[in-house]
């Protein structure tokens, strides 16, 4: 008799293998990178299978069975020899919906091409559906179809940005177009501001309390039209305290509640600040005109009244609506000049420089106290780019912190913390501005790259791991001065959670605040409109609408945060673009640069004017450079030689294209300096 061997087992069904999952890079050329969890692979050209720079994806790498499949071959601005290559299987997630480009009439289609050197798909559009649109025009599509490997992409014109797609504006252009960004008020709300009017007398009559003969003035960028913050400063003899006042445009008594012209402030949420125009929030009749602080205006303020002692304490504040008028309007070059150079003045009895000078004493005392109780000052340098009359770059300009700005941003920061407090400690709603912790491992992921560096030590390291405030000042503090201070500067930023609006109080990491909000800038920020209407409604009574406007409280909150970041993104992606035209007269000259970014395809190289650009790895040597996700170096696999972050190096630069907003650079001589 047979073994009995029981059932025959039944095949099981296998669990598909999970495939790496990743955003795609895309570069010009139609070739891209995507980093995963796997490791970082190449993407041919011939492999994105529609996708699009941004998207996330799923790929399946090649086997590897030769260089041509299973390994890249390096080539000039393409991956580094060997690299691991990869296929898209599909697009997980999309991060356009929308093309911007140039439109071009090929009957019965009007072809859209992508002013993105990186979205190498042309969207075809049927021309009847919209014969007004010129040929060469600057349009946004919509995409009704994406590209696969046997249909093009489709879709329909959403929007004219501009009748020329080279005309000399058309590079900012794109930018609004791609970002979306409204340029055009409602007739409501330039109705709503052509009728506001300021009415003194009615504000004096309404509980505004009159302080015309302070003596108050406003400190701003030389080109700046929008003036919403004004200081005045006083000694009061039988206290023995210094009454500074912070005194903000009163923007809510023109813009109430879901009147056209708050709805489409609500909208744009911000003000969006590009290298060649600024786009308001407000329409111009308020935004410059009725509630702009000019001086020997009258105008309606939310005045903040903060007293301190001669050691820069905050004794005590108020918080009322008033009636001011400032008396100097000063740039911050001037305000500096004053301060370098004011004995003559003060001794001639002039109430400007005196004032001047006291407020720059406090603001140096707050600053301290900020910093022993643990805030985090990045001393960043931001460049901005001179235009000509015809929007053509003359210059990049470079600003750095000084003792004006400082004295400004130290009673700013003083205002808003009041404000929040009072609100806070009355359990009022409001608008909160929220900075939450960094995280341990974006912290942790910091330290082999600092200890690259001789300052670092063992001792910081555990207590940057740990979220020490105070040692990430000391780690800035540090590296300040040497070569690698703006990168170590720029990694700790990053590190960074960025700081959004929350209906509730959760703290501000990076200032050591325990209640904050934005309340000093209601002609630019929604969310400071909002902190407005919640103070005055403390002070004074609720209006009809205001539950309504606590109930979106959460969505504006959101929708706030969302729109800064996109205001931000435009604004650096614009002054970018001014960089690179540029810089185009200086293509073929050497540069020194810092090493800012280290990735499998090469090294991202920043140069003294901030000004950043790509360093292929085919541009190192026909080695395969083996890349180190978590020291961020490449290493020669023959020659040992290595680059990390930080490293300074000689370059030259090869390419500038303002169509794609991007530097190329490669070595000087092939050393480093």
């Amino acid at each position: 008799m047979g073994k009995n061997r029981g059932p025959k087992k039944r095949g099981t069904r296998r669990k598909p293998k999970a495939q790496p999952r990743g955003v795609l890079v895309g570069r010009p050329g139609g070739f891209g990178f995507v980093q995963t969890a796997e490791g970082e692979y190449f993407i041919p050209a011939t492999a994105t299978a529609g996708a699009f720079d941004g998207d996330l994806v799923e790929v399946a790498p090649f086997e590897r069975r030769g260089a041509s499949k299973g390994r890249a071959r390096a080539g000039a601005g393409g991956p580094p020899a060997g690299a691991p290559a990869a296929r898209v299987l599909r697009v997980i997630d999309r991060a356009h919906d929308t093309v911007v480009g140039r439109y071009e009439v090929a009957e019965p289609f009007g072809v859209v091409v992508p002013a993105d050197p990186r979205i190498p798909y042309d969207v075809f559009t049927m021309r009847a559906d919209a014969p007004e649109v010129p040929d060469g025009a600057l349009v946004r599509a919509r995409l009704t179809q994406y590209p696969t490997r046997k249909s093009a992409a489709c879709g329909v014109v959403e929007e004219v940005l501009a009748d020329e797609a080279g005309a000399p504006t058309a590079g900012i252009d794109l930018i609004i177009g791609r970002h979306k960004l409204e340029t055009v008020f409602s007739e409501g709300a330039l109705a709503d501001a052509a009728a506001a009017r300021l009415d003194a007398e009615g504000a004096l009559a309404a509980g505004y309390r009159d302080l015309r003969e302070r003596f108050v003035f406003t400190i701003d960028p030389a080109d700046a039209k929008d003036f919403d913050d004004a200081l005045s400063l006083d000694f009061l003899e039988e206290d023995g305290l210094w009454r500074l006042g912070v005194h903000i445009a009163d923007v809510s008594h023109y813009v109430p509640w879901n009147s056209s012209v708050d709805l489409d402030a609500r909208r744009r949420a911000t003000s969006v600040y590009l290298a060649d125009r600024v786009i308001p929030m407000l329409p111009p009749a308020l935004s410059d005109e009725l509630c702009s602080l000019a001086p020997d205006c009258d105008r309606r303020s939310m005045t903040v009244d903060l007293y301190l002692s001669d050691r820069g304490d905050l004794v005590r504040a108020e918080c009322y609506p008033a009636l001011i008028r400032s008396k100097a309007r000063l740039s911050y070059e001037q305000a500096d000049a004053i301060l370098v150079d004011y004995k003559e003045a003060i001794a001639a009895g002039d109430d400007l420089s005196w004032r001047l000078v006291q407020c720059s004493r406090l603001a140096k005392l707050r600053e301290a106290a900020r910093a022993a109780a643990g805030a985090i000052d990045f001393a960043t340098t931001e460049a901005k780019v001179a235009l000509d009359g015809d929007g053509r770059p003359t210059d990049i300009v470079l600003r750095r912190k000084t003792d004006a700005t400082s004295l400004i941003e130290q009673a700013m920061i003083l205002a808003n913390e009041t404000v929040a407090a009072f609100l806070d400690e009355r359990r009022f709603p409001c608008i909160f501005r929220v900075h939450e912790a960094p995280a341990a491992d974006a912290l942790g992921s910091l330290v082999p790259i600092f200890q690259e560096f001789s300052w670092f030590t063992p001792v910081m390291g555990r207590r940057l791991v740990a979220g020490d405030a105070h040692v990430i000042q000391e780690i800035l503090e540090a590296s300040a001065g040497r070569s690698e201070g703006e990168l170590v500067s720029s990694l700790l930023l990053r590190a960074m959670k960025r700081a959004v609006y929350r209906p509730e109080n959760e703290g501000h990491y990076g200032l050591a605040s325990e209640a904050y909000c934005h309340f000093t800038s209601p002609i630019r920020r929604y969310p400071d409109l909002v902190v407005h209407r919640m103070l005055r409604a403390a002070l004074t009574r609720r209006p009809e609408k205001f539950d309504q406007e606590v109930a979106a409280l959460p969505w504006i909150a959101e929708h706030s945060s969302d729109m800064e970041r996109v205001a931000d993104t435009a604004a650096r992606q614009s002054q970018e673009l001014k960089m690179v035209e540029y810089l185009q007269d200086f293509v073929g000259q050497a540069f020194s640069a810092v090493v800012s970014g280290v990735a499998g395809y090469g090294l991202y190289v920043r140069l003294d004017c901030t000004a950043e650009g790509l360093l292929p790895v085919s541009a190192l040597g026909s080695e395969y450079f083996a890349f180190d996700p978590v020291a961020y170096t490449l290493v020669g696999q023959e020659s040992g030689k290595r680059y990390r972050l930080g490293q300074r190096v000689a370059v030259v630069l090869t390419a500038a294209d303002p169509a794609a907003s991007s530097l190329e650079f490669a070595l000087a001589g092939g050393s480093s300096w």
